[in-house]
């Protein structure tokens, strides 16, 4: 399967589609008080179909919201434990 992992700014996650199907990545950004501090993402949530569960969904949506965020220069703060295991594994996204 191959996805591509896109910014639904409107609805505040990143999205794939699977089948017809949406998996997401919810999240809220944040502006610093300090113009030159960098702007924040928080990852709040993840959610996968329960069919796609253990089919790679979840860590390629991971993968393609936390490289968007990098290279938009967001500093990345994940209170959803799925972003944060990812992080983990993946510190070079961090």
């Amino acid at each position: 399967m191959d996805f591509e992992v896109v910014d639904n700014a409107g609805e505040q996650r990143f999205e794939i589609r699977v089948d017809g199907e949406r998996a997401g990545a919810a999240y809220y950004r944040l502006h610093p008080a300090d113009a030159g501090a960098p702007e924040r993402i928080v990852f709040t949530h993840t959610e996968v179909e329960p069919q796609y569960e253990g089919k790679g969904v979840g860590s390629r949506l991971a993968g393609g919201a936390l490289t968007l965020a990098k290279d938009r220069g967001l500093q990345v703060v994940a209170q959803c434990p799925f972003i944060a295991a990812y992080l983990k594994k993946h510190p070079e996204l961090a």
